[in-house]
């Protein structure tokens, strides 16, 4: 049977569930076939079965990435999209595979910058997220410079989220900046926020 035929959409279904368990039915038993025809309808399928696709993608690739990582360019490509649906859900899966593909992510750098600011809050985070992954695949002086530039300029509701991406990754060149910009942002930020980033400060020392 065709994937297509077990999307959300096919199923007469408005809720995510069916694309979630095609995800990990796929995760559970392998099938590249399934993996292509899916990656296939991000371009010719309808709308409902393109939202659909990157739908179990992203969650498939949250499982297993390398499952999803040999069509990195097919992600790449949707982040000039102009469904922010597609975008926000190809800077997912472009996440997901950066541990798997550090190199080929690096180089799509840009263009998953340049989505980042164009896009929405969702993919913002999606974007650091990268950033703090390529950083632990062995990119730090590509990765870390932009996550702490971008970190020092986000809204205070991510700010706290998007800390916690770095903390882990941060090197010994970074550390003092990464505690200047949390020391200087704790002020402003809600309580609760500000708990979670002092708990990072108390961490660094």
């Amino acid at each position: 049977m065709s994937v297509a035929a077990l999307l959300a959409s096919a199923l007469g279904r408005n809720d995510e569930q069916p694309n979630i368990a095609l995800a990990r039915r796929l995760a559970a038993e392998p099938s590249a076939e399934a993996v292509a025809e899916l990656v296939a309808l991000l371009e010719a399928g309808t709308a409902a079965e393109r939202s659909d696709a990157i739908k179990v993608l992203y969650e498939l690739g949250e499982l297993r990435p390398e499952q999803i990582a040999g069509h990195a360019d097919a992600f790449v490509g949707l982040l000039g999209a102009r469904n922010n649906r597609l975008v926000w859900g190809a800077m997912h899966a472009v996440a997901t595979i950066t541990p798997v593909r550090p190199e080929t992510i690096l180089a799509a750098l840009p263009a998953v910058i340049a989505a980042a600011d164009r896009g929405s809050v969702i993919a913002r985070d999606h974007a650091m997220s990268t950033l703090a992954r390529l950083a632990a695949a062995g990119h730090p002086e590509r990765a870390l410079p932009i996550l702490l530039d971008r970190l020092e300029a986000a809204a205070a509701n991510q700010f706290p989220m998007y800390a916690e991406f770095a903390a882990p990754v941060i090197d010994a060149a970074r550390r003092e900046r990464f505690r200047a910009i949390l020391a200087a942002r704790l002020p402003g930020l809600p309580p609760a926020k500000q708990k979670r980033v002092g708990r990072l400060l108390r961490r660094l020392g």
